[in-house]
């Protein structure tokens, strides 16, 4: 008997897929090449949603902004990114010491959510596309708020990039390399030292041209 011709496969209808959990995850496994490959700032909901062959909008009802994808593909809650953006509510004067306390109270409080972060911070050691993506990840938290406080684009990029370093500095240092004298004190201790030079960059002082 002559071999039957097999028939096309079927593809579901773009945007939908069979079954919520497998939809996800295919969005989550695209997101996760997508940020590999092009970094945070450069990997966009369409391209994400393009190349899990699903509709940008689907991927936004699963995840509510590119920060939340890029949480899920890290394994951070919901509840870390909240933390981080909370740090920007409250007076203007406290503002360095507010952020300082966040990043680090998030990365060293010893959940889930520090283990991914500690996950990714060694990766950056030794992978130049996983520091690019921390180092953006880290940018991004800082850079919409500063952005509004200040007028020069150029003058704000080179203050968040500091302000970033600073911060990925000190993770290192008393989470990867373990520098006796930093992993002796205390978080709050590191927080009072530290948040005056944040302040500094994050809150850059008014000027006679600027006011």
């Amino acid at each position: 008997m002559p071999e039957q011709p097999t028939s096309p496969i079927s593809r579901p209808p773009r945007g939908r897929r069979p079954g919520q959990n497998a939809t996800r995850e295919a969005v989550l496994d695209a997101a996760r090449a997508r940020f590999a490959a092009d970094g945070f700032h450069a990997t966009t909901i369409r391209k994400v949603a393009a190349d899990a062959d699903v509709d940008a909008a689907l991927v936004m009802q699963y995840f509510r902004s590119k920060d939340e994808l890029f949480a899920a593909v890290m394994s951070l809650s919901p509840g870390a990114l909240a933390r981080l953006a909370g740090a920007f509510e409250g007076a203007e004067d406290s503002l360095g010491e507010r952020v300082a306390r966040a990043h680090l109270g998030v990365w060293e409080d010893r959940s889930k959510d520090a283990e991914a972060l500690l996950a990714m911070l060694r990766g950056a050691i030794v992978h130049e596309q996983a520091a690019l993506q921390l180092r953006e990840f880290i940018e991004s938290r800082l850079t919409e708020d500063v952005r509004r406080r200040a007028h020069d684009d150029h003058d704000t990029a080179v203050r968040v990039a500091l302000a970033a370093s600073m911060l990925i500095g000190i993770l290192v240092g008393r989470r990867v390399v373990q520098v006796p004298l930093l992993t002796g004190e205390d978080m709050e201790s590191i927080v009072q030292r530290v948040g005056p030079a944040l302040q500094e960059l994050l809150v850059p002082r008014s000027t006679p041209d600027s006011a």
